[in-house]
């Protein structure tokens, strides 16, 4: 079936989704419990504050839900949608990625800027150090050339250094390549990659977020979007062109990942 001929959910149901994923504090596993708990984002929205504590969710997600933020936030975020290749992928949408949905916290949403339907291909993802040396990325850019040609979408964080490489080197042979972003995809992170992003869209790939729109960078969430990256892989391919924080994260997700995941730290030149 493709990915969006689907059910969907009443515009007021919709908004509601919309709402309840713009909460203070409530990630993932909170917005799971909450659907689980009221069958729905528009009897959670409507439940007594005590039903919310029951559920042992903060105080403040519950008080937060008449926030006119809230609300003007998932109103901008419905007017998104209503632009081409401007897309809402959720978790009871029967093209939900079979791999996504088995990791840890699967996001409930994910916004999508171009072709949702690359959701579909094959996948390989490529990360690496943002402080990557010019051989470094000419060897990433060189990967995702032949690995695009050869059919895959490169996936990866649309970060500085590896992730920019090989989102170049699929583009540049005419391949997919999707971007999966630490922010809302109305606040683009780094800002350098403005047009690498622009140019994905408009040569018929794809950018995604699990934030909400207006979400900016915070520390916290792209070592968490890195667990969207890591289940799309068919073989891991990194870069390790510099040791940083990011490697130590990832392999970190390696262990808890479903996939049989195998790393080889050694010279691409050597045995």
């Amino acid at each position: 079936m493709p990915l969006f001929e689907k059910a969907v959910p009443s515009p007021a149901e919709l908004e509601a989704r919309l709402r309840l994923h713009r909460l203070p504090e409530v990630g993932p596993k909170r917005f799971s419990r909450l659907i689980d708990a009221f069958g729905s984002a528009s009897a959670a929205l409507s439940a007594p504050a005590s039903a919310w504590r029951a559920l042992g969710l903060p105080t403040a997600c519950a008080e937060a839900r008449r926030d006119p933020l809230v609300r003007d936030g998932a109103s901008a975020a419905m007017a998104w949608l209503e632009h081409e290749d401007q897309h809402l992928l959720m978790w009871d949408d029967p093209g939900y990625p079979a791999l996504l949905a088995e990791i840890a916290d699967p996001p409930p949403l994910l916004f999508i800027a171009g072709n949702p339907s690359i959701l579909e291909r094959p996948q390989l993802g490529m990360v690496g150090s943002r402080r990557a040396s010019k051989p470094g990325m000419d060897i990433a850019a060189a990967f995702a050339r032949s690995l695009a040609g050869a059919g895959f979408v490169i996936t990866s964080g649309l970060a500085l250094g590896i992730d920019g490489a090989a989102h170049q080197g699929a583009l540049d042979v005419g391949g997919a390549t999707i971007g999966v972003l630490g922010t809302g995809l109305e606040k683009l992170y780094p800002q350098r990659h403005r047009h690498l992003a622009a140019q994905m869209i408009a040569q018929g790939s794809a950018v995604i977020s699990e934030f909400p729109l207006d979400a900016g960078p915070q520390a916290s969430n792209f070592p968490r979007r890195n667990r969207i990256i890591i289940p799309w892989y068919i073989s891991p391919s990194e870069i390790w062109s510099h040791l940083d924080a990011r490697r130590l994260r990832l392999h970190t997700l390696f262990q808890s990942s479903p996939a049989d995941w195998r790393q080889r730290r050694s010279s691409i030149h050597g045995p």
